[in-house]
């Protein structure tokens, strides 16, 4: 009776755990245990694998067999051309409302759900739930980079203290020799989440490889209560971190990397792909419908502290690499990469020692900024769109270069009629900086006199001497030493641009 037993299971078991087919390396390895919840699922072949448009990505709950989360790869990542928008776009008229008592997400909540006075976003594209967000975000379920795909669940699917098993379709990833075939249950990928999160919160360590509290650094800022008094420090490790982020109600939150180039985040975002609704306006003005342009968003947030990390998109267009959309939001030794507007900037931003590289106007926004010992550059056009209102200040640059990375004339920047709306109060503030392959006239388009255009001993970035300005444009001043000398000194004060807020410097 026991040999007919064992000859009858014996399929079975040799119908487990059979090899993949092209003998793909898999992340989390068959059998792993302690795996973060926010990891992704990574294959990597002997070549370059194609990306299909059919088939499903799943993942099962290994004890109740449920569908825990799943992949369309016939649903496309997104828009690739630009929308067009009616009259009937215009922005809220009431502020936006960021109150929430806990962080929707895609477990509890269907992608897509408008929130203001959005639309519900179509189903049309793969749509993902990120930092609470429920309007969604479009992305890509699959990245090649080499010879590795990377697999993206859709945020907060997976809890910890579970075991999971993975399938893949066929045709969801193929190879020039048609090896791979997919993945059934009987390939065993399988793997058992920690049994639970951290249990202090004031050091969290992100780390690529899963030898960190998380994988990624959205999985790190969502763990972080909205508005926690306590500092939290999120160390980002070494390595390349392809993910779209986005945080929203965060404070006393310091994301520190381990050099502008040795940690990087970064992602394939920008306005085609992530465009604002089709009735409403973003970025104009405080309280407006957030964006979804970036590549790494921190949204109405406050006391941010980010060092030691490069921040890009890898896409061009209306495509910032880094959104800023608070107060007090510090910046030490942060590259940041993008196309048109490298950096939106609305609230009080303090930037020391930091590079951009950038298009035109490359830094956008509501300011204030003020920007200490820092170099950008930009592919020429305007290095910025000031769009600051009479009770707060813009932009302002001390001891600051300004190039460009092609040989190209700029401009600092434009501040025309944007679609009826002037800004008179806007304020753009060179004080000892120097500049390469900028235009005489300094600024390009500016249709208000009362702008505040200064700038004060700009000099030659090759020979040091003082530029010549006596073709600056006739709306722009240049400050005099002894005329201006209060005006100078008060310009010099990160605390006169930004609303009596003195943030550390590592220069003094």
């Amino acid at each position: 009776m026991k040999a007919h037993y064992l000859l009858a299971v014996l399929p079975l078991l040799m119908a487990c755990n059979q090899p993949v087919p092209s003998g793909a390396e898999l992340y989390p390895a068959v059998g792993m245990k302690n795996v973060n919840p926010d990891t992704h699922l990574v294959l990597n072949f002997s070549e370059s694998p194609i990306v299909g448009d059919s088939g499903m990505v799943r993942i099962f709950d290994a004890v109740t067999g449920e569908l825990v989360d799943s992949l369309d790869l016939s649903i496309p990542a997104g828009p690739t051309k630009s929308r067009t928008y009616g009259p009937e776009c215009d922005y809220m008229k009431v502020p936006y409302d960021y109150s929430r008592d806990k962080m929707p997400t895609n477990k509890d909540t269907r992608p897509g759900t408008p929130s203001g006075t959005a639309e519900p976003t179509p189903p049309d594209y793969q749509l993902n739930i990120i930092g609470g967000f429920t309007d969604a975000f479009h992305f890509h379920p699959i990245i090649v980079r080499g010879n590795t795909a990377t697999i993206y669940p859709h945020n907060n699917m997976l809890e910890y203290d579970h075991t999971y098993y993975v399938t893949i379709d066929k045709g969801v990833l193929s190879l020039s020799d048609n090896s791979f075939t997919g993945i059934g249950k009987e390939h065993g990928w399988k793997f058992t989440t920690k049994d639970e999160g951290p249990i202090r919160i004031d050091t969290l360590i992100v780390d690529a490889t899963g030898k960190g509290d998380f994988n990624t650094v959205q999985g790190a800022l969502d763990y972080i209560p909205d508005f926690n008094e306590q500092q939290t420090v999120v160390w980002v490790r070494e390595g390349d971190y392809e993910e779209l982020v986005y945080a929203r109600n965060k404070s006393n939150v310091k994301i520190k990397g381990e050099g502008m180039d040795k940690t990087k985040v970064h992602y394939a975002n920008n306005e085609v792909f992530n465009p604002h609704p089709l009735t409403v306006k973003t970025n104009e003005w405080p309280g407006t419908f957030p964006s979804r342009r970036a590549a790494f968003m921190l949204d109405n947030c406050k006391d941010i502290v980010l060092e030691d990390i490069c921040i890009a998109t890898d896409l061009t267009g209306q495509a910032e690499g880094l959104l800023l959309n608070g107060e007090r939001i510090a910046l030490y030794r942060v590259h940041i990469i993008g196309s048109g507007d490298a950096l939106q900037a609305n609230g009080t931003i303090y930037m020391e020692s930091c590079e951009m590289d950038g298009g035109g106007d490359t830094i956008l926004g509501r300011g204030s900024l003020f920007a200490y010992r820092s170099n950008f550059r930009n592919s020429g056009g305007p290095f910025s769109w000031v769009r600051n209102r009479g009770d707060n200040h813009g932009d302002v640059f001390v001891e600051c270069t300004f190039s460009t990375n092609n040989g190209r004339m700029a401009d600092y920047g434009r501040c025309r009629l944007n679609h009826g709306t002037s800004y008179p109060d806007a304020e753009f503030v060179l004080i000892n900086c120097s500049t390469k392959n900028i235009i005489p006239e300094g600024w390009s388009e500016l249709d208000e006199k009362s702008m505040k255009m200064y700038e004060f001993q700009t000099r030659d970035m090759e020979t040091g001497e003082l530029v010549d300005v006596s073709k600056r444009h006739p709306y722009s001043k240049q400050l005099d030493a002894k005329k201006d000398a209060a005006l100078i000194k008060n310009y010099q004060n990160p605390a006169f641009v930004l609303k009596g807020w003195t943030p550390f410097s590592y220069y003094n």
